[in-house]
């Protein structure tokens, strides 16, 4: 099946029944009826309408090399600038649907999967069968439009072996605890699955051990298998949707994707879908020399800008409902904002001029760009959420709900709560948006994640300070200024 609609996304999800436990209770029923999910899965199948919709289509997908059908943009292996710009707009107007509030979009892992594809050869180097895997997979999900989730760590717990009473070791860390003619039998638990019961399938790839690699070792592996394969269940942490409405939580009701603790339960993983096995050089490898990241980081980047895009209209239409829009702090938060907007942007396209054939012909961007914003936002995000607060204030808090302007007190609240030419509902109905992305449990967890998206402050600034090879040239220009001579 080619490029999918909303419908099919829902119907595909509701028909797979994972087990999904959430609140102590195992889920019966559809998933698109329960609280906790169907809102998330409305605004993804409006995101897979729009690979359909005249409107978008030509501009969402392309002729699959394979079949010739339209298949989704987000799983093109970009080989010219072009692409890379094709790509991009893409990958803006998924974001701009969903304002950037939605890190797992399914262009993420569609474009994370194709950098693996892309470098497969370097699977076949000891099994040349993983190599096929990968390629065959990568098709498959293509050509089917699989939404993909995916589980790189493991809970706090895994990092200790327990020493029992009778002298065995008893350890939490996920393993392979058995090979057969079908399979490989994985035993563990994985985080953080994000929107992993409303997909299709998970890819499992925890990071191999950089101290002293091994070629056999249990505990490292990567493989791919649908969400609702024997032996996995999905505990779902609380869920941060406050209610339907989408007067009162416009943000929760709609963008709240779900985290969860993925446990495998001596689950089969079909050989065919076995990507690596035990080596932790190959494992190690594939991260790093297939581009993963960098791909991943062009699509984060263009979410990042239509956060930011978002985050700068909403101050500025409290400042406009408060007739604060020409003081001079209010200037200069707006300033603020628009430098760090103009900041991505610049950084986004830089990437892309930058960016060069790297030895798997995919057209790689320029990896600097985009982990200074990597740096950069996890650092700027929760700036913005402060000014919003700090603009709206007492008004962020007082926030009446849609019910009570259905009642008899609705006359009181438009006379009191009404804006600089604005009603009291729209006015209360910004206030309340505010709220959610700046102060709610969502807007917290919203804060959080960015945070730690690409990993903690010393990972990715590691990541920029060794992106740049040549830092002894910038040393060698105060040398030269300074009249020293190479020795």
């Amino acid at each position: 099946m080619p490029a999918k609609n909303g419908k099919q996304f829902v119907d595909r999800i509701n028909l797979a029944k994972p087990s999904v436990w959430f609140r102590g209770e195992q889920i019966d029923g559809r998933l698109s009826d329960h609280s906790a999910f169907r809102g998330l899965m409305s605004t993804q199948a409006q995101l897979y309408d729009m690979q359909i919709h005249p409107d978008y289509k030509e501009r969402m997908t392309y002729a699959s090399p394979t079949t010739g059908d339209p298949v989704g943009l987000s799983f093109l292996q970009p080989k010219t600038k072009e692409d890379l710009k094709k790509r991009r707009q893409m990958m803006m107007l998924w974001g701009e649907k969903h304002h950037g509030l939605l890190g797992r979009s399914p262009d993420y892992m569609n474009t994370g999967l194709m950098a693996f594809y892309a470098a497969a050869d370097l699977l076949g180097e000891k099994e040349p069968q993983f190599a096929d895997n990968m390629r065959k997979y990568y098709e498959f999900c293509r050509e089917n439009d699989i939404s993909l989730s995916h589980a790189f760590i493991q809970p706090h717990a895994s990092r200790y072996d327990e020493l029992l009473e009778d002298g065995s070791i008893q350890s939490c860390a996920a393993r392979i605890v058995e090979e057969n003619e079908d399979g490989i039998i994985v035993d563990g638990a994985f985080l953080l699955a994000t929107q992993g019961v409303t997909t299709d399938e998970i890819l499992v790839y925890p990071p191999a051990s950089a101290f002293i690699p091994e070629e056999d070792n249990p505990r490292t592996f990567a493989f791919a298998v649908p969400t609702n394969l024997p032996g996995i269940r999905w505990i779902c942490r609380e869920s941060l949707v406050a209610g339907d409405s989408v007067f009162d939580y416009p943000l929760s009701s709609r963008f709240e994707e779900m985290d969860t603790l993925v446990l495998f339960e001596n689950v089969l993983v079909p050989w065919d879908r076995v990507f690596i096995l035990g080596n932790d050089r190959l494992s190690i490898r594939l991260f790093s020399e297939s581009g993963f990241h960098v791909h991943c980081a062009h699509q984060v980047l263009c979410r990042y800008i239509a956060k930011t895009e978002f985050t700068l209209g909403v101050i500025l239409y409290m400042a406009e409902t408060l007739d604060r829009s020409s003081l001079p702090a209010t200037i200069d938060k707006v300033s603020e904002v628009i430098v760090h907007l103009e900041t991505l942007k610049s950084l986004l396209l830089a990437s892309e001029a930058g960016a060069t054939l790297d030895r798997f012909g995919s057209m790689l961007p320029d990896r600097r760009p985009l982990w200074t914003a990597n740096v950069i936002f996890p650092k700027v995000y929760p700036r913005m959420m402060e000014m919003i607060q700090i603009l709206g204030s007492s008004g962020v808090i007082m926030i009446p709900s849609e019910h009570d302007f259905a009642s008899r007190i609705k006359p009181d609240l438009d006379k009191y709560l009404r804006g600089s030419e604005v009603s009291a509902t729209a006015k209360t109905a910004l206030f309340r948006l505010a709220w959610d992305l700046s102060s709610s449990s969502f807007g917290g967890r919203q804060t959080l994640y960015e945070r730690f998206f690409f990993g903690d402050t010393s990972v990715v600034t590691n990541r920029l300070y060794h992106s740049y090879s040549d830092l002894g040239a910038y040393i060698d220009k105060v040398k030269a200024f300074l009249g020293e001579k190479e020795e």
